[in-house]
């Protein structure tokens, strides 16, 4: 259920679904020096001197980007210059595949002559994806409808690696699952010598496909498959190839156990390039082994092992969604691991004889690492000890010990770095709910302003204040949360309540930032009609507040972070400016789930909810995530069902709006057709929107954003009137 980035899974900012999932703009990229990055344009590439962003110069003009015999320049949504520095790999015409815009064309551009030519000659349009140059930049390889390729550059002869990819066996890219629950999507390496590239395989045939149908863009309907593996199910059978790039001979890379019980989430070479270091992970994803496998036989040994009662996060969950790269230290003699098994994620380095050491030993949670600076041996990474609500840089030695805050006291909220490569300077974004302030150039890590904002903007003084509070249930559990209240304030009214809820181990809703307390989807100022906006974070969220925090919720979706919400309101209730007649809640996909399960175990405390794209049935919802936190149902099914929504759709007694699309390929209509049943199998009145072909964040077509809002809005406002009384 994803981070956005995403993506309403993951969203923790209700704004963040303003932002379409098609749209997906080319991210940062740094010059190899560190001292620039690139900007991108359907005209011209230039390069912003980091030091100096006001200033430009070109680094492709628009004639470099009209292909021969056309008139219009390429739009480049990214590029890489090849180990030579002779030529540009440029990557445009992109279209969508499951999250991101990860297909599309490749081009040429030679820097002596001057010319473009696009590669993969004679394969369909926007059909290749992760084309990256051969180490010493003489050949380019790419993915094409799941086969492998690799192209001469001096030639442009096109060798075909693998010839068994299709609908049901799929090479160097990863099926739906997979990107959605670990991030993976390129799925192919080459070696350092350029001679081999190792490659994920999945086999597909037994995971069945998922129809969606679409019942208006043609006179007869048809379906959409998506493959699709439901909880309880086992994942597409996962392996390791290497093939070389001359013979194509290729072998498998040998582990133990069953391919359809595990995963293998990470993969990449080598510094010597003798072998590949893997991470597999179990089904239930409590086990994680890193394997290292010779690349002449496929030869795979175990190094080290982890073990946790709940489950092990992966790279992706504290590396922005990003599982690949392997954070070498030593020149490949060590490697830099995040564990939770000591009560928080902490730093550690692992030789490949596996034995490690420990490198964090602060009593608090590392949020994501930010860079590993090689040449002086730090590494940067996000933390706040005292306030889980924020974030801030740090930096730690290798040698190991305390580490030491970078981020000035002055920015308190949640602050970020897009740091060079060289590690000598950043470029600063700094949140709270009442600033937002945007790249600054900062020196590292003495924090030094080189370059002041280039945009700053401040709270409008006239809006509602973004309050933040804590409160401590009838279980003895504290819960962070924050509170908008009315304009116009008045302690001696009763004013109407709405609940913002996530509830689920993918996204905090209580963080220090620009748009906390701003809803959205609502029509209209909510402080200025009189409603009260609250959220609550409760235990299972990602909050950097310790493993137990974060594991509490095991096995326990759907009941302990439901109690801790509705204990959490019961203590807001206590303030004694709450109508406690007139409480909503509302919520995103998890937060659609949570959003039913409140208003259905707990209806005496809850009279109205909107709930969008919700998981009804934890039976439903795809084998990777489900099983993650709440194992496997073969073995404790009813701690899915105990969870679930739809076990309590038979107690709601208050007012219901129930929103999703139905084209909806994360969390399928299908969880909303199987709720209204029960809804009317026990006579319960509720109303719906249904938005056609409409994906998870229901974001597609002229007008769609707006009539959500409007239904949200108008909703909201007749069954929880606003305003004291």
């Amino acid at each position: 259920m994803y981070k956005i980035n995403h993506l309403a899974k993951e969203i923790t900012l209700s704004v963040a679904l303003v932002v379409s999932s098609f749209a997906v703009l080319a991210q940062r990229q740094w010059t190899s020096d560190g001292n620039g990055y690139y900007n991108f344009s359907n005209k011209e590439i230039t390069v912003t001197n980091v030091l100096r962003p006001g200033e430009s110069r070109p680094f492709l003009n628009k004639a470099d980007l009209v292909p021969t015999g056309t008139n219009t320049p390429l739009d480049v949504q990214s590029f890489q210059v090849s180990p030579t520095n002779g030529s540009l790999l440029l990557f445009t015409n992109t279209k969508r595949v499951w999250r991101e815009n990860t297909r599309g064309d490749y081009w040429l551009f030679n820097k002596a002559t001057r010319k473009l030519t696009q590669l993969g000659e004679g394969l369909p349009t926007s059909s290749l994806m992760f084309a990256k140059f051969s180490p010493n930049g003489q050949q380019v390889a790419y993915v094409c409808k799941h086969n492998l390729y690799v192209e001469d550059l001096s030639t442009h002869q096109i060798t075909l690696l693998t010839s068994d990819g299709g609908n049901k066996i799929i090479n160097g890219t990863f099926d739906w699952a997979y990107e959605e629950e670990f991030g993976t999507k390129d799925g192919f390496r080459w070696s350092p010598d350029g001679t081999k590239i190792a490659f994920w395989k999945q086999d597909v045939s037994s995971t069945r496909n998922f129809l969606m149908i679409n019942n208006t863009d043609s006179l007869y309907s048809f379906t959409v498959p998506v493959e699709y593996p439901k909880v309880g199910l086992p994942p597409s059978a996962t392996s390791v190839w290497i093939v070389d790039v001359g013979s194509k001979n290729t072998i498998k890379v040998k582990l133990d156990g069953d391919e359809s019980q595990h995963y293998i989430p990470r993969m990449e070479w080598l510094l010597d390039g003798k072998g590949v270091i893997l991470q597999r992970l179990n089904r239930k994803q409590n086990e994680s082994l890193i394997w290292i496998a010779n690349a002449a036989n496929g030869m795979g040994s175990i190094i080290h092992e982890e073990r946790d009662v709940a489950w092990i996060d992966i790279k992706s969950r504290w590396n922005n969604n990003d599982p690949s790269g392997w954070d070498w230290v030593d020149n490949g003699k060590e490697f830099l691991w995040l564990s939770e098994k000591g009560g928080w994620r902490q730093l550690y380095a692992i030789d490949l004889t596996g034995k490690e050491r420990l490198i964090s030993k602060d009593t608090f949670d590392i949020i994501s690492l930010a860079l590993f600076d090689t040449q002086r041996n730090n590494v940067y990474f996000y933390a706040s000890p005292s306030n889980a609500t924020q974030k801030y840089l740090y930096k730690i030695d290798l040698k190991g010990g305390r580490s030491t805050r970078v981020t000035p006291a002055s920015f308190a909220g949640t602050n970020t770095y897009d740091i060079s490569p060289n590690g000598r300077v950043a470029i600063f974004k700094h949140n709270s709910t009442i600033a937002q302030y945007d790249d600054a150039i900062v020196s590292l890590p003495n924090h030094e302003e080189l370059v002041p904002f280039a945009r700053q903007k401040n709270a409008d003084p006239s809006d509602a204040k973004t309050e933040f509070f804590q409160v401590t249930t009838v279980d003895g559990i504290t819960l962070d949360g924050w509170m908008v209240k009315p304009k116009n304030f008045d302690p001696s009214k009763k004013y109407p309540v709405v609940f913002y809820v996530y509830g689920e181990p993918a996204s905090q809703t209580v963080t220090d930032n620009f748009y906390t307390g701003k809803n959205f989807l609502y029509v209209g100022d909510m402080a200025a009609d009189g409603y009260v906006y609250v959220s609550l974070e409760n235990r299972g969220t990602p909050a950097p507040k310790g493993r137990m925090w974060r594991k509490s919720i095991y096995r326990n979706i759907g009941r302990l972070n439901i109690r801790d919400q509705a204990m959490g309101a019961k203590e807001v209730f206590k303030f004694g400016f709450i109508d406690t007649t007139r409480v909503a809640v509302w919520g995103w996909s998890g937060g659609g789930a949570s959003t039913l399960n409140l208003l259905g175990q707990y209806p005496n405390i809850y009279q109205t909810g909107i709930s969008i794209a919700p998981v009804t049935n934890q039976l439903l919802y795809d084998n990777i995530y489900q099983e993650r936190y709440m194992g496997l149902p073969q073995e404790n099914e009813e701690d899915f069902i105990n969870g679930s929504a739809i076990t309590y759709a038979k107690y709601i007694t208050g007012n219901l709006l129930l929103i999703h699309g139905t084209g909806d390929d994360n969390v399928h209509y299908q969880n909303a057709e199987i709720y209204i049943n029960e809804l009317i199998r026990h006579r319960i009145a509720f109303q719906l929107m249904s938005y056609p072909n409409r994906s998870h964040s229901i974001s597609e077509g002229e007008g769609t954003t707006e009539h959500l809002q409007k239904t949200y809005t108008k909703f909201l406002q007749e069954n929880c009137p606003p305003g004291g009384r």
